[in-house]
């Protein structure tokens, strides 16, 4: 098992159990058979209201671009994406097969050509697979996080039994905005038709948002938009604070004379279990919140009536880019301040337990409930997050704080990127 690095306050009773087999200070523990250590780690795990603390292992290393977004397929088939942010992008979104990366559906789809950018990816940031097992590419349609293209932001889906594209939903100008990046989304198939989509817009110059997606008519809209809680925290300055290389806060440093802070506003993104809250958090921020889906789905409910049902969770003492939700109501979140993801439990009404007071409906002051299950310090940057059928969650680590425009111009990454994972013994939340 890896060292830990703890930095946030933790369920002390759940370390000790998950790191028994390293206390070299305890007679008793050196008395205790591994037959007995793996009897009481069971035990332990069963009544433990949420995971322990494991141990990481690197299901493949990328030496070409940096990946961001993670998926796995029913059948554990593994997906990933690499954006178009300066990198030389052969194909933007890859199936990983041995430890290799093969571009998926076909080389051709990732071909980028500024004349088909309706039809062809241009750049993909996230990639997840639904209850039927269609893998979904949300297709930026931006270079460099610049403004899309006009027709390119776009969500593409695949039929993974054939291997063929099956739809592509393009969103008008309205929706994916001249200011907007797309970057992540959570799929509910038993609402409407055909089923909804929800998308967090992080664009750096806002308004952000979230965008609300009927597969099927295709038909988008916006909801939160420019509200404070998809924003940004204004001047937001975190600090990565176990990666040697990075000695100031986190901030915009192109130059050497230049420095702003970062400003991503709604940015991971999770459904709760039973599908009634959405969770989201700004990636230049440490609060999370949640909101009502069903305030979502009508378009014509105002924003206004929206945020009735928006629930502040809290200040944490790390700032996360990815979230995600397991079957038994859990939320994780990944701490890109401390090299590490975290697991928070949820209470008997759906809603996220937090450590900052009674804001939402029962919650006691002061209720400490984060745990880290996992920590190390390869970890710089766990970006994405995804549930295999095997019990692990698989998450990408791309050392995104290393890129040029916040260190001076200087392109402080390490080669390779990784895809890791760690068992949390749970299963994904899959709508239909």
């Amino acid at each position: 098992m890896r060292r830990a690095f703890l930095t946030s306050s933790v369920l002390v009773a759940g370390l000790i159990v998950g790191c028994s087999n390293h206390d070299h200070g305890s007679p008793n523990a050196r008395r205790t058979t591994p037959e007995q250590n793996a009897e009481a780690k069971t035990a332990a795990a069963q009544e433990s209201p949420v995971p322990m603390i494991g141990q990481t292992e690197t299901v493949a290393e990328f030496r070409g671009p940096m990946p961001t977004g993670v998926t796995v397929s029913s059948q554990g088939r593994i997906f990933v994406n690499f954006p178009r942010w300066g990198d030389t992008v052969e194909y933007t979104v890859a199936e990983v097969t041995n430890g290799q990366t093969v571009p998926f559906p076909n080389a051709d789809v990732n071909r980028f050509d500024a004349n088909q950018v309706a039809n062809h990816l241009v750049s993909v940031q996230s990639v997840v697979v639904d209850a039927m097992d269609r893998l979904w590419m949300l297709d930026t349609g931006s270079i460099l996080l610049g403004p899309p293209a006009p027709g390119a932001p776009k969500l593409i889906a695949v039929d993974l039994k054939t291997n063929q594209v099956v739809k592509t939903i393009p969103f008008p100008s309205e929706v994916a905005t001249p200011t907007s990046y797309l970057n992540d989304v959570r799929f509910d198939l038993r609402k409407g038709k055909a089923g909804i989509a929800y998308i967090t817009d992080s664009g750096s110059r806002g308004p952000n948002g979230l965008i609300v997606v009927d597969l099927d008519s295709g038909r988008s809209w916006r909801k939160l938009n420019g509200h404070r809680a998809v924003r940004a925290e204004k001047d937001f300055k975190p600090r990565v604070e176990f990666d040697p290389k990075i000695k100031q806060p986190l901030m915009n440093r192109p130059a050497p004379t230049l420095a702003t802070p970062i400003s991503m506003g709604s940015d991971g993104i999770a459904l709760s279990a039973d599908g009634a809250r959405l969770y989201f958090c700004p990636l230049a921020g440490r609060h999370l919140y949640s909101v009502s889906t069903d305030a979502l789905l009508d378009s014509n409910v105002s924003d206004a009536d929206v945020q009735k049902t928006l629930v502040d969770h809290g200040e944490r003492n790390y700032a996360s880019d990815g979230l995600e939700c397991d079957s038994q109501g859990r939320v994780y979140l990944t701490d890109y301040e401390h090299n590490a993801i975290h697991v928070r439990p949820t209470d008997s009404k759906g809603f996220v337990l937090n450590t900052s007071g009674d804001l939402s409906r029962g919650v006691g002051q002061g209720q400490v409930v984060d745990q880290i299950i996992a920590q190390g310090p390869e970890m710089w940057w766990p970006d994405t997050m995804s549930i295999g059928p095997d019990g692990f969650l698989y998450f990408t680590v791309n050392q995104l704080q290393r890129q040029k425009d916040y260190n001076e111009g200087k392109d402080l990454r390490e080669k390779p990127y990784r895809l890791m994972r760690v068992k949390i013994g749970a299963q994904p939340v899959m709508l239909k």
